[in-house]
């Protein structure tokens, strides 16, 4: 593994944590079996976002680097190849966690060179995966957001927010937050095939009816819509008539974007499972990562016009500061302390 790359002492000028700072547990527990942990002690918390990502907001933070979600479509799964990590099982297995994240966050805040700017977290992993439940970073991290009155959002699958719903509110009496959970389809099926490691559709959907009952805005990320999988319009139909009843705010359609080390790893899922696919996904996706521009305007427009017919209205630009969607945004560079971003 490429520890020393990113550490003190490497000569680089962007090492993540210090040289002695990794401690490596696997945990043979039924929750977390399979799954390896390496716990390091960051020298920085707060990213700043690649300008050519064209997003609402310049500041991340990432407690975790990989994700037991386990989707198969991840964009994230190039970031592990950095440290010399599988971007396949590896990045669902083998989870860095960031253990001081709540008082680097703090400390950090703190500095006379912060001006407040709005962070956002759950756009590279999620924040509320399955390793949250073991480690508890966000009660901390939301904790020094609230006192410092730091405005910021969340994105996530994860039901585990659910937990942090008394922070939520009190960090919302104090700043502006934005919640959005992402929820691409409803199809049972489908869900436990690309997204096995997640809370189902379902779930994620009484979430978001449990965050707007209490009182705190939640949108919906319609994401991914996966062509010839997904985007059926019985299928777009039912997704959003289902967000629509879960008294989410807003229902924002994002299609399957496929970069390198997702490429690969979807393309390999879908031989197996689809293979008859394999020729319409080369030829789809002949142009690069994302789908011809043709394709998004017409999945956001069914999006919409369902909305519309179901009461909720698509996202409003930069409500909750991680939802914009660019037709075709660049690719960020990996180098230094950035944030891959989320569209």
């Amino acid at each position: 593994m490429r520890w020393e790359n990113l550490t003190e002492g490497s000569g680089g000028p962007a090492a993540l944590f210090g040289a002695d700072a990794v401690v490596t547990r696997t945990v043979d527990t039924p929750e977390f079996r399979g799954i390896t942990f390496h716990e390091v002690r960051a020298r920085s918390i707060v990213n700043r976002v690649p300008g050519a990502s064209r997003m609402p907001f310049e500041w991340t933070v990432n407690p975790y680097r990989g994700c037991s979600h386990a989707c198969v479509y991840c964009f994230a799964r190039k970031t592990h190849s950095y440290l010399d990590l599988d971007t396949g099982i590896g990045f669902d297995s083998q989870i860095v966690v960031k253990t001081n994240a709540p008082d680097l966050l703090r400390r950090e805040l703190g500095s006379p060179r912060w001006a407040g700017a709005h962070i956002a977290m759950g756009t590279n992993v999620d924040c509320y995966q399955r390793a949250e439940g073991r480690y508890r970073l966000m009660p901390g991290i939301i904790e020094a957001l609230r006192d410092h009155a730091n405005p910021f959002s969340i994105l996530t699958k994860g039901t585990l927010i659910l937990r942090d719903l008394p922070l939520l509110r009190e960090a919302a009496g104090a700043a502006e937050v934005g919640i959005s959970v992402s929820v691409g389809f409803t199809d049972p099926g489908l869900w436990r095939t690309v997204e096995p490691g997640t809370p189902s559709p379902a779930a994620r959907l009484a979430a978001v009816r449990t965050l707007t009952d209490a009182g705190i805005e939640c949108g919906v990320l319609m994401a991914p819509v996966i062509p010839f999988l997904g985007d059926s319009p019985e299928q777009l139909r039912a997704t959003v008539r289902a967000v629509a009843e879960s008294g989410a705010t807003s229902v924002t359609p994002l299609v399957l974007h496929l970069r390198p080390g997702a490429r690969e790893w979807f393309t390999a899922w879908l031989g197996a499972h689809h293979p008859h696919l394999v020729p319409r996904y080369e030829r789809m996706y002949a142009g690069g990562s994302y789908a011809p521009t043709w394709y998004q305007r017409r999945i956001t427009r069914q999006v919409h016009e369902l909305a519309a017919e179901f009461g909720i209205g698509p996202s409003r630009r930069g409500a909750s500061r991680a939802l914009v969607t660019p037709e075709r945004p660049e690719d960020p560079a990996p180098a230094g302390a950035t944030q891959l971003s989320l569209l």
